[in-house]
């Protein structure tokens, strides 16, 4: 039997996570820090509420702004991107890991339809 939390999927990075799901939980109050991978620009097009910008590229040097502690979900723009800072994480001491499946985009179509879409 499949319940709320248990509709996650393995990959190599670590644990996808759909969408509504993270929605639910924020709606929620659930403690979560978001993390979004993409560049400035693609954060000032659209964005979820709350999420912690530090772009792919700065992530070896801003690693320390986050709490290996947390819970943290991670985002880009597809789910490509946010792998990658999976596996980065991963290998600095971070364990609780979730990759938003489908990225903002999925975000966009199925958990909160006022956040712009872009390509």
């Amino acid at each position: 039997m499949f319940t709320l939390f248990n509709r996650y999927d393995q990959t190599p990075g670590g644990v996808n996570v759909a969408a509504t799901e993270v929605k639910q939980r924020l709606d929620r109050g659930d403690t979560i820090t978001l993390l979004d991978v993409r560049e400035q620009w693609e954060y000032d097009t659209a964005r979820i509420d709350g999420a912690k910008l530090i772009p792919m590229r700065e992530l070896e040097t801003r690693k320390a702004e986050l709490n290996p502690n947390d819970e943290i979900v991670v985002y880009c723009h597809m789910g490509v991107r946010s792998l990658k800072a999976i596996h980065y994480l991963q290998q600095h001491g971070f364990t609780n890991l979730k990759n938003l499946s489908g990225g903002i985009e999925a975000w966009s179509t199925t958990a909160d339809p006022s956040v712009p879409r872009y390509r």
